[in-house]
């Protein structure tokens, strides 16, 4: 056990320590699914994974509340697994380190998983709680959630019971989410005959050190994109140098904002001092575009074992320039809601050598008439390179409700318990609430939780401050839901 499960309240820290122990990045759900049938068993409650490889535990109703509505407590057991340059973590097999600093608990080199290991953790300690009271209580824990929604997307209707939606997976104490943006991911293939390397010298060129991000909540922050500012340099040092593309790896997360890219240039050893004055240069420049946003940045080159293929040069040239020209960032933001973002693309990640080409863009809007309008933007712009574009993973926007009877009521608690007024937002970060509503439409629906930063970064952090306010809302608001 660590230093973090001795942390208040209690039921979130020791459930949240325990599920730090669990590997569980995307696309491997096999042990975290395991460790929630034990923790279900041991705890008495009736769990199984469904056929989507969610799972869902049920507990009754305390005695005097059997008439309350059912209340559905939602939250993903995946983890982005992002880790630093140096770390040698292994996702698959290691837990996660954590320690306390100035407030707020940290990864050492890693993801901290709290995006949503603490909204796990939170229906863990609803469900073995013996001296709460509530009506029917439901948690659905959904799978790899952060690669494309896929437990939300093929959960069987039919199989829940809830009449009211708490989602867990909201990153700010005292802010109700009622809405969120919807998404889709745009792939970009191409297969090439690689042509022979007739130039004398190779060089690797890397950009690393930038601050990355969640492509939904901090696409606005004007945070550098390894690939959009390597791409800069790229077409430079072909233009300028002679230089020829051998590879190109950029990225390794569809919703994070990519912090590292690396390419391999094969040109004339002439030209080597020139690539250096190059990259120098456009490190200067990201410091000072990016000044205040950006430190810490580095953009360097190092000698590369000279590949004996490369790309054509016309394919080249044409991936080259369908990345330039590839819209990244915000598209516009909400007329309504004037500070929160309606469209938006981030050119996630580049995977190009050895013959194939993979771009890969997830685009959100919470209009799907916007949402179509950037997916076709960003198929034009790689179908004009000879790419084949295709569309998958599409889900749709959420709604907002601001006549919601469990907002109305986690208002009035929020207001008893803080003496002030919670802020009620839509947010251009995708939410399993949509999907879910597609196939429960019925659900009354809220998302919130305490308050956590930069998530899909080695720099994520949760404020402790904020985990013990939350517990109190949430066993306040079961206890509190009103009758059927």
């Amino acid at each position: 056990m660590s230093a973090i499960s001795n942390l208040k309240p209690e039921a979130i820290w020791r459930n949240f320590d325990a599920l730090t122990q669990i590997p569980r990045p995307s696309g491997h759900m096999e042990k975290v699914q395991q460790f929630l049938l034990d923790f279900a068993r041991q705890a008495g409650v009736e769990a199984f994974v469904d056929p989507a490889g969610n799972v869902v535990m049920r507990k009754p109703a305390t005695p005097g509340y059997e008439n309350r509505k059912t209340v559905l407590l939602q939250a993903h057991m995946d983890m982005v697994p992002q880790k630093s340059p140096e770390s040698t973590h292994n996702f698959e097999t290691d837990p996660i380190e954590t320690y306390v600093e100035d407030g707020w608990v940290h990864a050492k080199g890693t993801t901290l998983g709290s995006d949503d290991g603490i909204g796990v953790a939170a229906i863990m300690g609803i469900m073995e709680a013996k001296d709460l009271k509530h009506g029917p209580v439901e948690g659905l824990i959904t799978r790899d959630e952060e690669t494309g929604m896929y437990g939300a997307n093929e959960l069987p209707e039919g199989e829940l019971n809830g009449d009211i939606l708490i989602n867990l997976d909201s990153e700010t104490w005292g802010k109700f989410v009622i809405g969120s943006a919807g998404g889709l991911d745009v792939t970009a293939t191409l297969g090439y005959q690689e042509v022979d390397n007739d130039q004398e010298t190779a060089v690797k060129v890397t950009l690393k050190g930038l601050r990355g991000g969640h492509s939904g909540l901090e696409i606005n922050e004007g945070r550098a994109n390894a690939n959009k500012e390597m791409v800069r340099l790229v077409r430079k040092a072909i233009a300028t140098l002679g230089a020829r593309l051998a590879s190109w790896e950029g990225g390794n997360m569809r919703n994070a904002i990519p912090f590292k890219a690396e390419v391999v240039l094969a040109l004339p050893q002439a030209s080597v001092e020139g690539l250096k004055k190059l990259v120098e240069a456009q490190r200067q420049a990201i410091e000072d575009e990016y000044k205040t946003i950006e430190s810490g940045v580095e953009f360097f080159c190092e000698p590369a074992e000279k590949p004996a293929t490369l790309l054509p040069a016309e394919i080249q040239d044409n991936l080259v320039d369908a990345i330039y020209a590839c819209h990244n960032g915000v598209v516009r933001m909400i007329p309504v809601y004037p500070d929160v973002v309606e469209t938006s693309s981030n050119l996630a990640i580049i995977n190009i050598g050895g013959g194939q080409a993979a771009i890969k863009i997830l685009a959100r809007s919470s209009r799907e008439d916007m949402k179509e309008v950037v997916a076709t933007q960003l198929e034009s712009c790689f179908s004009m390179a000879g790419m084949k574009v295709e569309f998958s993973g599409s889900y749709g926007g959420w709604d907002p409700n601001p006549d919601s009877e469990i907002l109305k009521m986690l208002q009035k608690i929020y207001r008893e318990q803080t003496g002030q007024e919670a802020l009620v937002q839509v947010d251009h970060a995708g939410l399993e609430c949509s999907i879910i509503l597609d196939k429960y439409p019925h659900l009354d629906v809220v998302s919130l939780g305490p308050t956590l930063r930069s998530p899909h970064t080695t720099s994520e952090r949760f404020e402790i401050a904020t985990a013990e306010p939350f517990w109190r809302l949430l066993t306040q608001a079961l206890e509190e839901v009103p009758e059927k």
